[in-house]
Protein backbone atom coordinates (compact mmCIF):
# COMPACT_ATOMS: atom_id res chain seq x y z
CA UNK A 1 0.00 0.00 0.00
CA UNK A 2 2.64 2.54 0.91
CA UNK A 3 4.62 1.73 -2.13
CA UNK A 4 1.67 2.38 -4.43
CA UNK A 5 1.01 5.78 -2.82
CA UNK A 6 4.92 6.71 -2.75
CA UNK A 7 3.99 6.01 -6.53
CA UNK A 8 0.96 7.79 -7.32
CA UNK A 9 2.97 10.81 -5.57
CA UNK A 10 5.42 10.72 -8.09
CA UNK A 11 3.26 10.37 -10.74
CA UNK A 12 1.46 13.83 -9.97
CA UNK A 13 4.44 15.70 -10.39
CA UNK A 14 5.09 14.45 -13.83
CA UNK A 15 1.42 14.89 -14.98
CA UNK A 16 1.23 18.73 -14.20
CA UNK A 17 4.88 18.99 -15.61
CA UNK A 18 3.51 17.51 -18.87
CA UNK A 19 -0.17 19.80 -18.42
CA UNK A 20 1.63 23.01 -18.18
CA UNK A 21 5.22 22.96 -20.16
CA UNK A 22 3.98 20.42 -22.73
CA UNK A 23 -0.12 22.23 -22.97
CA UNK A 24 -0.51 24.85 -21.38
CA UNK A 25 2.38 27.03 -22.38
CA UNK A 26 2.73 26.18 -25.60
CA UNK A 27 -0.80 26.57 -26.55
CA UNK A 28 -0.73 30.20 -25.05
CA UNK A 29 2.47 30.88 -27.17
CA UNK A 30 0.63 29.26 -30.34
CA UNK A 31 -2.40 31.60 -29.35
CA UNK A 32 -0.49 35.05 -28.83
CA UNK A 33 1.18 34.73 -32.47
CA UNK A 34 -2.07 33.56 -33.62
CA UNK A 35 -3.64 37.04 -31.87
CA UNK A 36 -1.31 38.82 -34.65
CA UNK A 37 -1.50 36.88 -37.77
CA UNK A 38 -5.51 36.92 -37.41
CA UNK A 39 -5.17 40.66 -37.13
CA UNK A 40 -2.63 40.61 -40.07
CA UNK A 41 0.00 42.12 -37.91
CA UNK A 42 3.74 41.34 -38.83
CA UNK A 43 6.43 40.64 -36.93
CA UNK A 44 9.19 42.95 -37.26
CA UNK A 45 12.47 40.50 -36.98
CA UNK A 46 10.81 37.53 -39.81
CA UNK A 47 11.37 39.49 -42.72
CA UNK A 48 15.02 39.81 -42.08
CA UNK A 49 15.56 37.06 -40.38
CA UNK A 50 14.62 35.20 -43.72
CA UNK A 51 17.11 37.39 -46.05
CA UNK A 52 19.71 36.91 -43.86
CA UNK A 53 19.41 32.73 -43.58
CA UNK A 54 19.07 33.01 -47.53
CA UNK A 55 22.51 35.04 -48.15
CA UNK A 56 23.99 31.35 -46.52
CA UNK A 57 21.96 29.71 -49.47
CA UNK A 58 24.49 27.13 -51.43
CA UNK A 59 23.66 24.25 -53.61
CA UNK A 60 24.58 21.63 -51.04
CA UNK A 61 22.12 22.93 -48.62
CA UNK A 62 19.68 23.39 -51.11
CA UNK A 63 20.22 19.78 -51.25
CA UNK A 64 19.54 18.85 -47.66
CA UNK A 65 16.70 20.82 -47.15
CA UNK A 66 14.79 19.47 -49.69
CA UNK A 67 15.53 16.33 -48.52
CA UNK A 68 14.05 17.10 -44.68
CA UNK A 69 11.47 19.23 -46.42
CA UNK A 70 10.56 15.98 -48.01
CA UNK A 71 10.92 13.20 -45.16
CA UNK A 72 8.48 15.97 -42.93
CA UNK A 73 6.14 15.76 -46.07
CA UNK A 74 2.69 14.07 -45.88
CA UNK A 75 4.34 11.75 -48.87
CA UNK A 76 7.12 10.22 -46.64
CA UNK A 77 4.88 10.64 -42.80
CA UNK A 78 1.68 9.45 -43.83
CA UNK A 79 2.44 5.86 -45.12
CA UNK A 80 4.53 5.55 -42.79
CA UNK A 81 2.16 6.61 -39.53
CA UNK A 82 -0.34 4.03 -41.56
CA UNK A 83 2.37 1.28 -41.52
CA UNK A 84 2.62 1.91 -37.90
CA UNK A 85 -1.18 2.05 -37.25
CA UNK A 86 -1.57 -1.35 -39.13
CA UNK A 87 0.77 -2.83 -36.65
CA UNK A 88 -0.44 -0.94 -33.13
CA UNK A 89 -4.26 -2.40 -34.49
CA UNK A 90 -2.62 -5.82 -35.00
CA UNK A 91 -1.20 -5.42 -31.65
CA UNK A 92 -3.73 -3.35 -29.37
CA UNK A 93 -6.22 -1.19 -30.30
CA UNK A 94 -6.35 1.44 -27.76
CA UNK A 95 -2.36 2.35 -28.75
CA UNK A 96 -3.58 2.41 -32.39
CA UNK A 97 -6.21 4.60 -31.87
CA UNK A 98 -3.92 7.36 -30.04
CA UNK A 99 -1.22 7.05 -32.62
CA UNK A 100 -4.22 7.49 -35.29
CA UNK A 101 -5.85 10.19 -33.42
CA UNK A 102 -1.89 11.77 -32.45
CA UNK A 103 -1.07 12.16 -36.16
CA UNK A 104 -3.53 12.02 -38.40
CA UNK A 105 -5.52 14.46 -35.68
CA UNK A 106 -2.56 16.75 -36.21
CA UNK A 107 -3.23 16.83 -39.57
CA UNK A 108 -6.67 17.79 -39.79
CA UNK A 109 -5.62 20.24 -37.08
CA UNK A 110 -3.51 22.22 -39.17
CA UNK A 111 -5.31 22.35 -41.81
CA UNK A 112 -8.42 24.05 -40.08
CA UNK A 113 -5.91 26.42 -38.77
CA UNK A 114 -4.85 27.36 -42.41
CA UNK A 115 -8.74 28.42 -43.33
CA UNK A 116 -9.07 29.99 -39.92
CA UNK A 117 -5.74 32.23 -40.27
CA UNK A 118 -5.14 32.42 -44.10
CA UNK A 119 -1.66 33.61 -43.77
CA UNK A 120 0.15 34.16 -46.90
CA UNK A 121 3.66 32.54 -47.47
CA UNK A 122 6.42 34.22 -47.77
CA UNK A 123 7.55 36.07 -51.22
CA UNK A 124 11.13 37.22 -50.96
CA UNK A 125 12.54 35.51 -53.84
CA UNK A 126 12.20 32.57 -56.46
CA UNK A 127 11.35 29.47 -54.59
CA UNK A 128 13.36 25.89 -54.83
CA UNK A 129 9.19 24.49 -54.34
CA UNK A 130 5.84 26.07 -54.80
CA UNK A 131 2.95 25.86 -52.20
CA UNK A 132 -0.09 26.80 -53.10
CA UNK A 133 -2.25 26.44 -49.56
CA UNK A 134 -1.52 29.02 -46.61
CA UNK A 135 1.19 29.78 -44.45
CA UNK A 136 0.17 29.61 -40.60
CA UNK A 137 0.87 26.93 -38.86
CA UNK A 138 3.78 25.08 -40.93
CA UNK A 139 2.29 21.79 -41.70
CA UNK A 140 5.73 20.07 -41.77
CA UNK A 141 6.92 21.63 -38.41
CA UNK A 142 3.06 20.04 -36.90
CA UNK A 143 3.49 16.82 -38.62
CA UNK A 144 6.74 16.16 -37.77
CA UNK A 145 6.33 17.44 -34.14
CA UNK A 146 3.48 15.43 -33.69
CA UNK A 147 5.14 11.85 -35.14
CA UNK A 148 8.09 12.56 -32.92
CA UNK A 149 5.91 13.40 -29.93
CA UNK A 150 4.12 9.91 -30.09
CA UNK A 151 7.25 8.03 -30.61
CA UNK A 152 8.55 9.35 -28.06
CA UNK A 153 5.89 8.50 -25.47
CA UNK A 154 6.20 5.09 -26.90
CA UNK A 155 9.70 4.49 -26.56
CA UNK A 156 9.10 6.46 -22.83
CA UNK A 157 11.60 4.85 -20.17
CA UNK A 158 12.62 1.66 -22.92
CA UNK A 159 16.25 1.73 -23.27
CA UNK A 160 15.84 3.25 -26.53
CA UNK A 161 13.93 6.17 -25.15
CA UNK A 162 16.87 9.24 -25.31
CA UNK A 163 18.40 7.77 -28.98
CA UNK A 164 14.29 8.49 -29.86
CA UNK A 165 14.26 12.07 -28.16
CA UNK A 166 17.92 12.84 -29.59
CA UNK A 167 17.06 11.47 -33.07
CA UNK A 168 13.09 12.83 -32.89
CA UNK A 169 13.90 16.36 -32.03
CA UNK A 170 16.60 16.61 -34.35
CA UNK A 171 14.62 15.30 -37.12
CA UNK A 172 11.63 17.69 -36.41
CA UNK A 173 14.01 20.88 -35.74
CA UNK A 174 15.42 19.99 -39.26
CA UNK A 175 12.61 19.78 -41.03
CA UNK A 176 11.38 22.92 -39.82
CA UNK A 177 14.38 24.87 -40.79
CA UNK A 178 14.15 23.27 -44.03
CA UNK A 179 10.69 25.44 -44.35
CA UNK A 180 12.60 28.11 -43.14
CA UNK A 181 15.66 27.99 -45.64
CA UNK A 182 13.28 27.36 -48.45
CA UNK A 183 11.26 30.33 -47.74
CA UNK A 184 8.13 28.69 -47.53
CA UNK A 185 7.12 29.88 -44.28
CA UNK A 186 7.89 32.44 -41.54
CA UNK A 187 9.76 31.36 -38.20
CA UNK A 188 6.23 32.40 -36.69
CA UNK A 189 4.78 29.33 -38.76
CA UNK A 190 7.43 26.84 -37.84
CA UNK A 191 7.07 27.20 -34.40
CA UNK A 192 3.24 27.31 -34.01
CA UNK A 193 3.42 24.21 -35.81
CA UNK A 194 5.93 22.56 -33.27
CA UNK A 195 4.32 23.79 -30.38
CA UNK A 196 0.44 22.95 -31.67
CA UNK A 197 1.61 19.02 -32.97
CA UNK A 198 3.25 18.63 -29.31
CA UNK A 199 0.42 19.94 -27.77
CA UNK A 200 -2.01 18.28 -30.00
CA UNK A 201 -0.40 14.75 -29.32
CA UNK A 202 0.23 15.30 -25.38
CA UNK A 203 -3.61 15.97 -24.95
CA UNK A 204 -4.86 13.16 -26.94
CA UNK A 205 -2.50 11.21 -24.79
CA UNK A 206 -3.77 12.67 -21.49
CA UNK A 207 -7.12 12.16 -22.56
CA UNK A 208 -7.24 8.42 -23.34
CA UNK A 209 -4.30 7.24 -21.23
CA UNK A 210 -3.40 4.48 -23.95
CA UNK A 211 -0.84 2.92 -21.98
CA UNK A 212 -2.66 2.56 -18.87
CA UNK A 213 -2.30 -0.60 -17.02
CA UNK A 214 0.63 -1.06 -18.29
CA UNK A 215 3.02 -0.23 -15.44
CA UNK A 216 5.41 -3.02 -16.66
CA UNK A 217 5.92 -1.46 -20.32
CA UNK A 218 7.27 1.48 -18.33
CA UNK A 219 5.26 4.33 -20.18
CA UNK A 220 5.08 7.55 -18.68
CA UNK A 221 2.28 8.65 -16.80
Amino acid sequence: MSTLLSHRRSVRPLALLRLFLGILLPLLIVGFIAEDVLEKQRFAFETPFLLALHRHASPSLDHLALLFTTLGGVSVIAPLSALLLLFLWLKKRSLALFWGLSVAGAAVLDLIMKLIFQRPRPELWPRLVQEQDYGFPSGHSMYSAAFVTALILFSWRTPYRWLVVVLGVLFSGLVGFSRLYLGVHYPTDVLAGWLSGLAWVLGVYSLLQPFKGRPSAGQPT
